[in-house]
């Protein structure tokens, strides 16, 4: 009998080129070398030339890049980024996949395409030139959910905006979401002036829209965290993989980091007790006020807590560099420690962390809830909104402060999260599970095997020779 011809498993991973959007995808990609799979990341060359390493690479993980065709200094807004790479970037990357079909330097031939799903033109390309391509989906199955339903949204008029009304728009969410729950771009009534709904979620609810005409979908989750929105999502995909939460189950774990990461706060934590520090950090995007700052500071000073603040640079708008200096400076002279960028699975890790402030992004509640630490969650946009929803209404893992700023606030829900054994108890249980999740048997461990097992039928099927047009 002939055996089949064999094929070596390439694959090219394509992530959205945001901070928050590479490290799943990387986190991906190192999955799939421990596996045995070749892998090539595709990074923007804007990215590359940035990125400083927490830990060194995998050695066997292969980095390009195309260029965004935006100048350096361009400040890179959702939309305006989108509309490049669908031009400038999409001819480079059709122009470096159809260089790819071919071995060269011992490289083999690319035999498959992981794409972020908000970049419908990655799967189109791959799949116009034969290669099979997966839709990767940064966000929560829930928010996912809510990105898909917002013409629908729109049309019953249920725009997000800050108010506490119901939400019947989104499928399998009812009783859950309120309209201030659902995505929503930056500017908190950007949803009320721009008529139609707003742009920027709109085009991205297209991206995941379209990503469920990918061979698969594969979602940075765990069917225990998401097992209803998961079922909703499967109903309308070809395959879903549920293989989350990335960052903790591969044995080797990378991560890229476009900001240089303050390592001595490590040892300012080891000065201080078990669970005694506020961590707090707002991600990579975020841009507040130097009055949301002072309010902020102020509610967290009257805890009585020290804290740990990430404050990237011009993270925080004011007229007066001085002035926020020296803001600065005085909260380091009482119980903070205020670093630009931090390790943060490291700190997350950390026996002295007792809460995390956090804006609820996905990665951060992901990394979160695996360490079973306690959230008080303040969301800006897009899916952080939903995020925060889960946590403080679903899940029960923390406490939910969107859309208030307000330093009384501040302080009796960070003071309740770290005291509230209720809250510590779903944390540490919902850690406990997904610790089982990806562990050997474990339902994302069994979703990550059969993953690799799709990819390597795929691989087979459409090698040894992709078809190039």
């Amino acid at each position: 009998m002939d055996s089949a011809p064999t094929v070596a498993v390439h694959v090219l991973v394509f992530p959205w080129p945001r901070q928050g959007l590479i490290n799943p995808m990387l986190h991906l990609a190192t999955a799939l070398l421990d596996a045995g799979v070749h892998v090539t990341f595709l990074h923007t060359e804007h990215n590359l030339s940035r990125i400083a390493s927490a830990r060194a690479p995998p050695p066997r993980l292969r980095l390009l890049s195309i260029p965004d065709g935006l100048p350096d200094d361009h400040p890179r807004h959702y939309m305006e980024l989108m509309e490049s790479m669908c031009t400038t970037g999409s001819a480079a990357y059709r122009a470096l996949l159809l260089s790819s079909l071919l071995p060269a330097n011992d490289v083999p031939p690319v035999t498959c395409v992981v794409a972020d799903g908000t970049m419908p033109f990655a799967t189109d390309i791959a799949e116009d030139l034969g290669i099979p391509a997966l839709a990767f989906c940064t966000f929560s199955a829930c928010s996912s959910l809510a990105f898909m339903s917002m013409p629908k949204v729109f049309e019953l008029g249920e725009n997000p905006f800050p108010a506490d009304d119901p939400v019947c728009g989104v499928s399998g969410m009812e009783g859950i979401l309120r309209r201030r729950d659902l995505p929503r771009g930056p500017g908190l009534c950007s949803t009320e002036q721009a008529g139609g709904g707003d742009l920027m979620i709109l085009k991205i609810g297209e991206g995941v829209a379209h990503s469920c005409k990918a061979r698969a979908l594969i979602i940075n989750t765990a069917a225990s965290m998401e097992r209803p929105a998961l079922a909703h999502i499967a109903s309308r995909t070809r395959d879903v993989f549920a293989v989350g939460p990335l960052h903790a189950s591969s044995r080797s774990a990378a991560s890229a980091s476009l900001w240089r990461e303050d390592d001595g706060c490590m040892a300012w934590l080891d000065g201080h007790g078990d669970r005694c520090v506020v961590y707090v950090s707002l991600g990579s995007i975020a841009v507040i006020s130097y009055e949301q700052l002072t309010e902020f500071l102020s509610g967290l000073a009257a805890t009585g807590y020290a804290f740990l603040l990430v404050l990237r640079p011009g993270m925080v708008q004011t007229a007066s560099s001085a002035l926020l200096r020296e803001t600065v400076a005085v909260a380091q002279a009482g119980k903070a420690k205020i670093v630009e960028w931090a390790p943060q699975l490291d700190v997350l890790r950390h026996r002295a962390v007792g809460c995390f402030l956090t804006h609820a992004g996905w990665n951060s509640t992901l990394e979160c809830a695996v360490e079973g630490v306690p959230m008080v969650c303040w969301p800006f946009f897009l899916d952080q909104q939903t995020n925060s929803r889960l946590v403080g209404a679903v899940w029960r893992t923390g406490l939910d402060m969107k859309d208030v700023c307000d330093r009384a606030v501040v302080e009796k829900m960070v003071k309740e999260a770290m005291v509230s054994g209720q809250i510590k108890a779903a944390a540490q249980a919902m850690a406990e599970q997904l610790r089982l999740d990806i562990a050997d048997g474990g339902s994302s461990s069994s979703e990550l095997g059969r993953l690799v097992r799709f990819i390597r039928e795929l691989s087979v099927k459409s090698g040894p020779e992709p078809r190039i047009t």
